[in-house]
């Protein structure tokens, strides 16, 4: 009987205190650091940017070579 409650405390104490710990480790890093929040905003940025320069391009092939949009659908 003297070696069970040890067992029984181990097997108990043990899973419930990893369970607790992973669980509140997995809520902390849920959120969003300032660093991550901060590379996103550079990523949302540069993505802007992109994206007026492929507007432009698109306006000076338009411009330039209007069919280019069909020829570039065209099987080789």
């Amino acid at each position: 009987m003297e070696e069970t409650v040890p067992i029984l405390i181990f097997t108990l104490v043990v899973p419930l205190w990893l369970i607790l710990h992973y669980v509140t480790k997995w809520k902390k890093d849920k959120t969003i650091t300032p660093e991550n929040e901060s590379t996103l905003g550079d990523l949302r940025a540069n993505a802007e940017k992109l994206e007026q320069r492929l507007i432009v391009m698109e306006r000076i092939l338009d411009d330039e070579i209007p069919e280019w949009r069909q020829r570039a659908h065209d099987p080789l």
